[in-house]
């Protein structure tokens, strides 16, 4: 197997074609990494290191900023406002038949003007939350006062940043190698790796072996989890109905519908943040708010949160929510049944049309169970290892973990398809 893999690798940087794609992701990622490590002016490292040590819930988050939160540079947005854009957009595909064509019918070029909406919505979303943000963060003493110049400098600024990284990420899936909006999240998550080896070096204890040995031991297990759930597919036999033309006799030819058991990969994660994030967001904000009723609701929210088995019940169940909503979005079985239908395809024992499509949704219905549970055991996996130990400095991200051997095993599959177009 390793000496596959090298050999692979050798394959891959002799072909010019792909070595030049290659170095344009890398050249890409370091350009964004340089970025990310210029901050906004005005803050105080000191109240920001406290503030994000204090909060795991941030600490998510700058997984999906690629790292660029934490640091509160000028790509602290990273690529949120550009993913909550295509799921918006995705979700009003329910709503909107015309969307719903567009996305699903109309192919590459319906596609294509889809993504386009898509990054027409990225730039109010990234204001509006650049300006969350900066207010929050201001609040709470990590930004020094901004005065009315300052703020709109700020929000143009950060608003920039997350664009120009938008547009990163689809160079990088146009000319280079994979997913660039992942790539860049993968690159974020083992941008901080170096920094929470050295947090574990500095507070190693000899007494921690057994828990540091049982943390590596649950990350192996999450790894291969990881891999089987996202690998996993439930196939549903299809068979081509015989149909003779002249002197020739086409179809009559078998195959199979594969059903991934993780359709919706990260996005519930994702959803079941943003739900979580608003309401502390607005919690912070009410809280200098003198009224006995408003501080009441913002004591018993302050309490829910900090109650770690609280929010991971309330975070799981969101999760496991969203995969079945998201599924639900964007897996439509009554147009897999017409498509079937149209090409003389038919499920073996079940007939066509709704027959057809109700049972592709009990399928997918019960597989997604096997999904949705595991996405959301991934996601509270922090908590239930912090409040097992009580160790925070070990604590592991299944959520980051998800994402990188997501994007490892989709750049594996990616390198193996332009190796197999060289040979061809």
């Amino acid at each position: 197997m390793i000496a596959n893999f090298f050999e692979k690798v050798r394959l891959m940087f002799k072909d010019r074609s792909i070595r030049n794609r290659v170095f344009f992701v890398l050249g890409a990622l370091l350009a964004f990494r340089v970025l990310a490590a210029i901050p906004i002016p005005g803050i105080d490292i000191t109240a920001l290191e406290n503030f994000f040590a204090s909060n795991q819930f941030l600490g998510l988050l700058n997984v999906f900023s690629g790292g660029g939160l934490s640091g509160l540079s000028i790509m602290m947005l990273g690529v949120g406002p550009y993913i909550t854009g295509t799921i918006i957009m995705q979700l009003l595909t329910m709503m909107s038949p015309k969307l719903k064509a567009l996305y699903h019918e109309e192919g590459d070029a319906g596609k294509k003007k889809f993504m386009q909406y898509s990054r027409y919505l990225t730039v109010p979303l990234a204001v509006i939350q650049a300006f969350g943000f900066l207010l929050l963060l201001q609040q709470q003493g990590i930004i020094f006062p901004l005065s009315g110049l300052d703020l709109v400098t700020n929000l143009v600024v950060v608003t920039a940043g997350s664009v120009l990284l938008m547009w990163i990420g689809e160079l990088i899936s146009e000319f280079g190698i994979g997913n660039g909006v992942s790539l860049i999240i993968f690159s974020g998550i083992v941008a901080g790796l170096p920094t929470a080896i050295q947090q574990v070096l500095f507070t190693f204890d000899a007494s921690q072996v057994p828990t540091l040995i049982a943390f590596i031991i649950i990350a192996l297990i999450t790894i291969v989890g990881v891999v089987i759930i996202t690998e996993a597919e439930r196939p549903i036999p299809v068979t081509y109905a015989k149909q003779v033309r002249g002197n020739k006799t086409y179809g009559g030819t078998s195959t199979y519908l594969p059903l991934r058991v993780n359709q919706a990969g990260v996005i519930p994660i994702i959803f079941a943040l943003s739900i979580l994030l608003l309401p502390q967001m607005v919690v912070n904000f009410l809280g200098a708010v003198q009224n006995g009723a408003v501080h009441a609701v913002v004591n018993w929210f302050t309490l829910f949160v900090s109650n770690q088995w609280y929010y991971g019940i309330a975070y799981f169940l969101l999760v496991f929510i969203f995969t079945y909503f998201y599924t639900a979005v964007t897996f439509d079985p009554d147009s897999i049944s017409e498509n079937l239908q149209k090409s003389g395809a038919f499920i073996p024992g079940v007939r066509p049309g709704n027959p057809t499509s109700l049972y592709i949704g009990n399928v997918l219905t019960r597989i997604t169970l096997v999904g949705a549970s595991f996405l959301g055991l991934i996601a509270v996996l922090p908590t239930i290892v912090q409040g097992i130990s009580g160790i925070t400095s070990l604590t592991i991200g299944g959520t980051a973990l998800l994402i990188a051997v997501s994007v490892i095993i989709d750049l594996i599959k990616k390198v193996d398809s332009q190796l197999s177009m060289r040979e061809y």
